[in-house]
């Protein structure tokens, strides 16, 4: 393992562990304990332990003489009592008789579960807001407006409703409006049986499993293959036909609901790509309300012409007719859907360990596509649906020209990124950057304090705000943060300047200098004889949380001043998190 430096074993399904035990006694007593701890691709869990208490006899072949028995009982009786002199003392040391060696200040470790919760999470919906998944549908639902399967449809559907009721314009716009109400309901239902068939645990364990990241990487390469013009997604013509026909035959909202229904099935080969994007992201957001919320959006957009056109006619006559141009947003589209398919196979990457798009692959990758997307814009790149509409040789508009050269730039604004720069919009897409194999940014931040109640005194002294990294040596995304986040010189500046940074490392193996009991959230009394395990239950027991990394910005009585953040390599992110907090 490249992070670690050393070779890593690891075990599929289950495994057991055997540790062979001489006796040499005829009476075993065994007070033992093991340590154990579990990571993801996101998080660690601090180490947990389990306690074994055991006793009886010895194997009969290994029974000592008898005169040798009575030495070792007289040898056991005295141990015992030095034992039991050591534990009397020992128990007596609890957290509130050990302050300076246990938990400290009791303020310091008051618990701020609530107050923390109520503040929220500033990595939250991996994090997307429900207004940016809103939105997103929204802005989907715009561009499938424009698709060749339904922008020519508008016209003919407006038309049709208001003919039907030359004599009654009122019922003429009641009925574009139940259209445009019954496209909204079906693809709302769509999100729905999303979230019904996968439910709120799968989609948060979906957001980061590498056999369901690889189909959806396959899902949109397939997707913008289509929209390329290499074949098209269709469903079978049976389907609409056999709905048209039913429409045809029934009256009422029924026959509305059955024509919107034929829409969706018609529209399916330029919709379905837009669909599967956004189902996508929404789905891997982890949010089970995301998916409807994105389809709600979605559906909004794509039934608002119907309704606008069918309120105000006259605006179909300043439409832009169907043309080449729908093509070109077609073809732009399936440039946007590789380019996120890249960032779904480097999921299964990471998970795996393959190395295969490492971060400088990645942004190769997109140095390619954006620059390819570029030489389409401004017409040095044909393709074969480009001769539908429209004369392939005519010159490009002058908007495709514009948009061409951002796309240019957003290329060579990438190039940097191969030796090292952290291309911050690009980082909550792209690798971490401690998979580039040539770095040149070697820019590290390190912690002044890896004790509490010591960063905490220097906290108070320089009347800064602390910053809480709970972290741990073997916590790789805890690296990646550090690599990729911090490392950004307007994130060090406040880390360094601003903060009194202390890094409290949960695996630390160091003994206390006393061990001392406390009661977790179960209930239950443990020993703490670590300084990582106390750090871990400082986690737990103040802030009501487990995994690493963790991050939280206290004051220098302990009190949180904002949100926790955890692993979210986004750089805008992140550094508004330790902005706000200083306003």
């Amino acid at each position: 393992d490249e992070m670690f430096g050393m070779k890593l074993r690891y075990f599929e399904n289950a495994v057991q562990f055997v540790q062979k035990v001489k006796f040499t006694k005829p009476q075993y007593d065994i007070d033992a304990y093991l340590e154990w701890g579990a990571c993801n691709d996101e998080m660690c869990m601090p180490p947990g332990e389990v306690t074994l208490k055991k006793s009886g006899k010895s194997p009969a072949s290994l029974t000592p003489d008898p005169s040798e028995e009575k030495e070792e009982k007289a040898e056991d009786t005295e141990k015992a009592t030095a034992e039991d002199v050591a534990t009397t003392q020992t128990d007596s040391s609890t957290v509130d008789s050990i302050p300076s060696e246990g938990m400290g200040e009791a303020g310091l470790w008051r618990p701020v579960i609530q107050e923390l919760r109520a503040m929220g999470s500033a990595d939250n919906i991996a994090n997307h807001s429900l207004w940016y998944i809103l939105l997103m549908g929204f802005v989907g639902g715009l561009l499938a407006v424009a698709m060749p399967c339904i922008w020519p449809i508008i016209p003919m559907t407006v038309s049709f409703f208001l003919k039907r009721n030359k004599t009654d314009h009122k019922k003429g716009l009641k009925d574009a409006v139940t259209y445009g109400l019954s496209i909204i309901v079906i693809y709302l239902a769509l999100g729905l049986l999303v979230t019904a068939l996968f439910g709120s645990d799968t989609l948060n364990a979906l957001s980061t499993n590498a056999v369901f990241n690889i189909f959806l990487f396959l899902l949109l390469v397939v997707f913008a293959l289509s929209f390329f013009g290499w074949f098209e997604i269709k469903l079978p013509d049976r389907w609409a036909n056999a709905v048209d026909t039913k429409a045809s035959n029934t009256s009422g909202l029924l026959s509305i609901f059955l024509m919107a229904f034929t829409l969706v099935l018609v529209s399916f080969s330029c919709t379905a790509p837009i669909i599967g994007l956004l189902l996508v992201e929404t789905t891997t957001s982890g949010n089970w309300v995301a998916p409807a919320l994105g389809m709600f959006g979605f559906a909004l957009a794509l039934a608002l012409p119907f309704t606008l056109f069918a309120m105000f006619p006259s605006w179909l006559k300043q439409a832009p007719k169907s043309g080449s141009w729908m093509t070109t947003i077609k073809i732009v589209l399936g440039f946007i859907e590789l380019a996120f398919a890249l960032k779904f196979f480097s999921v299964a990457d990471l998970a795996y360990g393959w190395h295969l798009l490492d971060r400088e692959v990645f942004l190769s990758l997109w140095i390619v596509i954006f620059g390819l997307l570029g030489a389409y814009l401004v017409g040095w790149l044909k393709f074969q649906e480009d001769e539908i509409g429209g004369d392939i040789r005519k010159p490009m508009p002058v908007l495709c020209i514009m948009g061409g050269l951002i796309s240019f730039a957003f290329a060579i604004y990438m190039i940097p990124g191969l030796w090292g720069a952290p291309c911050k919009a690009v980082s909550a897409f792209a690798p971490p950057i401690n998979t580039q194999d040539f770095n040149l940014n070697t820019k590290t931040i390190e912690a002044r304090f890896t004790d509490y109640e010591q960063g905490m005194a220097a906290a108070r002294a320089e009347g800064k705000p602390a910053f809480l990294d709970f972290t741990g040596f073997g916590c790789v995304n805890c690296r990646k943060m550090e690599a990729a986040v911090w490392t950004d010189p307007r994130v060090a500046d406040k880390l360094r300047n601003d903060y009194v940074l202390i890094s409290l490392f949960v695996d630390d193996k160091t003994p206390l200098a006393e061990p001392f009991e406390v009661t977790d959230e179960k209930g239950e009394t443990r020993v703490l004889r670590t300084v990582g395990a106390k750090w871990s239950y400082l986690q737990s027991h103040k802030f009501g949380a487990n995994a690493q990394p963790f991050y939280v910005v206290v004051d220098a009585d302990g009190n949180p001043l904002t949100g926790s953040y955890s692993f979210k390599e986004d750089v805008p992110a992140f550094l508004e998190f330790v902005s706000s907090p200083l306003r």
